[in-house]
C-alpha cells in the first residue's frame, strides 16, 4: 500500500516537473524565430540607430544563420564588422572583414570594408582637438602600418570609390605618425648615449617617410649622433641638408 502511494507521488512529481519544463520552453522560445530576413535586417538596424550594438549584432548573427544565401546575408557580415568597430573591439572587427573580404572580393561595398578595416585598426580624429590631445606616434606601429595597408588597397582597387579622399587623409596622417615614432625611438637612444641605434632610427625615418615633418628632427638627431662619435665629415653632411631644408630650424638655434 505503501509502495503504491509512494509510486503515485513519484509520478505526479515527474509530471508536473515535465508540465513545468514544457512550460519553462513555451516561455523561452525565441521570438525572432518566426522573423523572416526582412524584419531581422529591418529590427537589426534600429538597435543600431540607437546604439544598441550586442542586440544588433545577436539579430545581425540570426539573419547570416538562418538565411545565408539571402540578399542580406553578405551586409549583414559588414554590419557585424561595425558593431564589433563601434563596441572597441577591433580584432573581433578585422576578423570579420577579413573574412567577407575572402568570401566577397568584388563585392559592391568591399571598398568599405577596406575602410572600415583600416579604422578598426587605427581610429584617430583627424580635427584639431584629435591632434591637440592626442600622441599618435605613441600607439602601436604595427596596427598603424596595418591600417595604412588597408587604406592603399582600398585606393589601389577603387580609385572612385568615394571612400578614397578620407583614406589618402588617414594614409598621410599615418605616414606622419609612423614618421614620429621612429623619431621618438632615435631621440630616446640618443639620450641614452646610444648613438649608433639613434643614427639607424633616424635615417630609417628618413628614407621612409622623407617628406613628413618629423623629418626635421630626425636629421638634427642624426647631426647630434655624428657629432658625438667624431664623424665631423657627416655630421656636416647632415646639418647641411637640415639647414637647405628647414634653415628656420629651433634645431639649429639649439645649438
Amino acid at each position: 500500500m505503501i509502495c503504491g502511494r509512494r509510486r503515485r507521488l513519484v509520478f505526479a512529481w515527474l509530471t508536473a516537473a515535465a508540465l513545468t519544463t514544457a512550460g519553462c520552453g513555451t516561455f523561452d522560445r525565441d521570438p525572432t524565430a518566426t522573423w523572416d530576413a526582412d524584419r531581422l535586417y529591418k529590427e537589426a538596424k534600429n538597435e543600431m540607430t540607437v546604439g544598441n550594438w550586442k542586440r544588433a549584432r545577436e539579430l545581425l548573427e540570426k539573419l547570416e544563420a538562418r538565411y545565408p544565401f539571402g540578399r542580406y546575408a553578405q551586409q549583414a557580415q559588414l554590419e557585424i564588422a561595425y558593431t564589433y568597430y563601434k563596441e572597441g573591439e577591433p580584432a573581433q572587427a578585422v576578423s570579420t572583414i577579413e573574412r567577407f573580404l575572402r568570401l566577397y572580393p568584388n563585392h559592391v561595398h568591399a571598398d568599405y570594408a577596406y575602410f572600415l578595416k583600416g579604422l578598426s585598426l587605427f581610429s584617430d580624429d583627424l580635427g584639431i582637438l584629435g591632434r591637440r590631445f592626442r600622441d599618435p606616434s605613441s600607439r602601436d606601429p604595427q596596427a598603424m602600418r596595418e591600417a595604412f595597408d588597408a587604406y592603399k588597397a582600398l585606393v589601389t582597387r577603387f580609385p572612385d570609390s568615394r571612400y578614397v579622399q578620407p583614406a589618402i587623409a588617414r594614409m598621410n596622417y599615418l605616414v606622419n605618425a609612423l614618421a614620429q615614432s621612429e623619431v621618438n625611438i632615435a631621440r630616446h637612444y640618443l639620450q641614452r648615449g646610444a648613438y649608433l641605434a639613434a643614427i639607424q632610427r633616424a635615417q630609417a625615418a628618413l628614407q621612409d617617410y622623407g617628406g613628413a615633418p618629423a623629418a626635421e628632427e630626425a636629421l638634427a638627431i642624426l647631426v647630434k649622433a655624428y657629432e658625438a662619435l667624431g664623424l665631423q665629415d657627416l655630421r656636416r653632411d647632415a646639418e647641411r641638408v637640415l639647414l637647405a631644408n628647414y634653415p628656420h630650424s629651433s634645431f639649429l638655434k639649439a645649438r
